[in-house]
C-alpha cells in the first residue's frame, strides 16, 4: 500500500513549508474562498477551496455568520494544516 503524501502540518514540522507560507495560505483563502491552487514551500501546491470544503468543521465555521473572524481564521488554518499538498 502506497504511503499518503504528508500533510501541510507534517511539511511544516519538516521545515519544507514555513510559517509565512501557512499564514499566506490562510490569507489567500479568506480573501478568495474559491482559490484552487496555492503554491508554498519547496514546490508544493494546495487546493485551498478543496481543503476547507472537505474539512467539515472548518467549512461550517467559515460559512457561519455567527462565528467571529478570529475563529473562522483558526478553522481555515486547521483545514490547511490537515490537508495534503501535492508536490509540484
Amino acid at each position: 500500500m502506497a504511503e499518503s503524501p504528508p500533510t501541510t502540518g507534517e511539511l511544516f514540522k519538516a521545515k519544507a513549508i514555513t510559517a509565512e507560507d501557512l499564514h499566506a495560505a490562510v490569507d489567500a483563502y479568506i480573501a478568495d474562498p474559491t482559490t484552487t491552487l496555492f503554491l508554498m514551500g519547496e514546490g508544493y501546491g494546495l487546493d485551498l477551496a478543496e481543503a476547507v470544503r472537505t474539512h467539515e468543521p472548518s467549512r461550517k465555521a467559515f460559512e457561519s455568520p455567527d462565528e467571529s473572524p478570529i475563529f473562522k481564521r483558526t478553522m481555515v488554518q486547521t483545514a490547511i494544516i490537515l490537508a495534503r499538498p501535492a508536490k509540484r
